[in-house]
């Protein structure tokens, strides 16, 4: 059995159909959050006749499934993740969602289809391996932390040793990887600050208190502080993206609710913005005689690649596909990711796979979580082989395990 990167490639693409089938039935069929079931049952389905060891979540319905190389060795995990979005699709694709309210807008269909068809290769290389694939089929990224169940559940037992995540990105060019080492995404946090001052007749405002301008001062008050009083190279985004406040004209309400995320890069700068928005939004209302309480719900932690898993995950993917295959990411992006569990445990990295839809430009193709996003599906053959190379590369019997 050839074994070679330029085969992995080749069988790839041969199987492309089989992947893009997966692909689009997943995409017509998209589920939300923790329970996939029929997400699931597709997975076991396309694994099926494999020589895998497969067990399925008990909490969530997430898969793992065992790819065991003629050799002991280490362990090295390969994620995707599996849940769509709560939102519309307006892409006019003829394997368009078919439940409504519910698309598959992050390329999360793509991303399993392209782990089940990287599965078939490494199992045909099985001989070849001198160690295990661990292949974890994750529910629940967008937002429900489906990542720390499956770690609860024991994904990471008893030994991995390392692990390796991919996510489609219509705004790279098709078929690069896409990568940098140290904060790859950002921390996303929810904030709540519920304004209360006193109603009114709103011809009168000097008999009431409204909380309306007081909303307002502590947003621009939020912008302020995110660009002075943070470092510009650790950078925060907070952005108030919903407020609700009165029921008529003529009544001056006695509260406004106000609703945002924070984004962060790093511990330190989360931490300054959770203290910094309690302070500005409790004083500028006690400023004005009212009340401002704040809540913050924690989210995912800051996405960390380490060095080790970056190497590795560069130097496959120029062996792959060569110099231009790879792109070094200047700066992290501010969206999250729950795979940060998994590289806070384990080392790591996750990488992005170029698939701007053909006659789109990079910039300006409808990115993830649009309701217009689409994919160039010819780069799912070029992220099945980078799955298997990410493995295969890294259970080689003289491989550098300091991933």
């Amino acid at each position: 059995m050839p074994n070679t990167l330029d085969a992995l490639l080749d069988d790839a693409r041969a199987g492309l159909a089989d992947v893009v089938s997966l692909r689009r039935d997943l995409h017509a069929h998209p589920e939300l959050g923790l329970d996939l079931p029929r997400t699931q049952r597709a997975v076991l389905d396309a694994l099926d006749g494999l020589p895998l060891d497969v067990r399925c979540g008990t909490a969530v319905s997430s898969v793992v499934a065992d790819l065991r190389g003629a050799a002991d060795g280490p362990v090295v995990v390969l994620r995707a993740d599996m849940d769509a979005l709560p939102m519309p699709e307006d892409t006019g694709l003829e394997f368009a969602s078919t439940v409504d309210g519910t698309m598959h807008a992050c390329g999360h269909d793509a991303h399993t289809a392209m782990l089940a068809g990287a599965a078939r290769l490494l199992a045909e290389r099985r001989d070849d391996l001198a160690g295990t694939v661990r292949l974890m089929f994750q529910p629940g990224e967008e937002g429900f932390h489906g990542a720390r169940s499956m770690i609860e559940e024991g994904l990471l037992e008893p030994r991995v040793d390392a692990a390796f995540a991919l996510h489609v990105s219509p705004n790279l060019p098709t078929g690069t990887i896409a990568g940098r080492a140290g904060c790859m995404m950002a921390s996303a946090d929810v904030v709540d600050i519920v304004v209360t001052g006193t109603g009114g007749h709103a011809s009168t405002p000097y008999l009431a208190n409204d909380p309306m301008p007081v909303a307002a001062e502590i947003v621009q008050a939020l912008q302020v502080f995110a660009t002075r009083r943070i470092n510009t190279f650790d950078p925060i985004v907070i952005t108030i993206a919903k407020m609700r406040a009165g029921t008529t004209n003529n009544v001056i309400p006695e509260r406004v609710l106000m609703q945002g995320t924070i984004r962060a890069v790093s511990a330190a700068s989360r931490e300054l913005a959770h203290a910094g928005i309690e302070r500005i939004a409790t004083n500028i209302a006690i400023a004005h005689e009212m009340h401002a309480e704040v809540t913050i719900t924690r989210g995912y932690a800051p996405t960390i690649n380490h060095e080790s898993g970056v190497e590795h995950a560069r130097a496959t993917a120029t062996d792959l596909l060569g110099d231009r295959g790879w792109i070094e990411m200047p700066s992290p992006m501010m969206g999250a990711e729950d795979f940060s569990y998994v590289l806070e445990e384990r080392p790591g990295a996750i990488l992005f796979l170029g698939a701007c839809p053909p006659g789109a430009r990079p910039r300006t193709a409808p990115a993830c979580h649009s309701n217009r996003m689409q994919i160039d599906e010819d780069a799912l053959a070029v992220g099945v082989a980078y799955y298997a190379a990410l493995a295969s590369k890294f259970l080689t019997a003289d491989a550098n395990h300091s991933a």
